[in-house]
């Protein structure tokens, strides 16, 4: 599986940005699709996820409400809606892959074996 994210980019609190993860490769309903981000001298944390099989999403408590990850009809590319952005949301962005995870591994980043090229969001205050 690869993975290409894009669209990440400076600005201001209160704005908006929209990454996308386009996947290549044996990807299938076994699949969760993942967005993960890593600040500087901060550990790589879950941001939001989407269930190939049954499009479940889940989220960060910190994104809640502000962010919506969804895929498009060709099911070849997972997006992630970010509104309200605020500073806290600085990061590199990744996006990530994995098979055959169960619900209590989702959010964990060492159980997705596919990663994307992080793209850098800042958010100025």
């Amino acid at each position: 599986v690869q993975l290409q994210a894009s669209g990440g980019g400076l600005v201001q609190a209160g704005g908006s940005l929209r990454l996308s993860c386009a996947a290549s490769g044996r990807t299938g309903s076994r699949y969760v699709m993942g967005w993960f981000r890593q600040a500087p001298g901060k550990e790589r944390e879950f941001v939001a996820l989407f269930t190939w099989s049954g499009s479940r999403t889940y989220y960060a408590d910190s994104v809640k409400g502000r962010f919506t990850i969804s895929r498009d009809n060709a099911k070849t590319t997972v997006f992630l809606q970010m509104n309200s952005l605020k500073p806290e949301d600085t990061a590199v962005y990744y996006c990530a892959a994995g098979a055959g995870l169960i619900m209590s591994s989702y959010r964990t980043a060492d159980n997705y074996a596919y990663w994307g090229k992080g793209t850098q969001v800042t958010v100025s205050s």
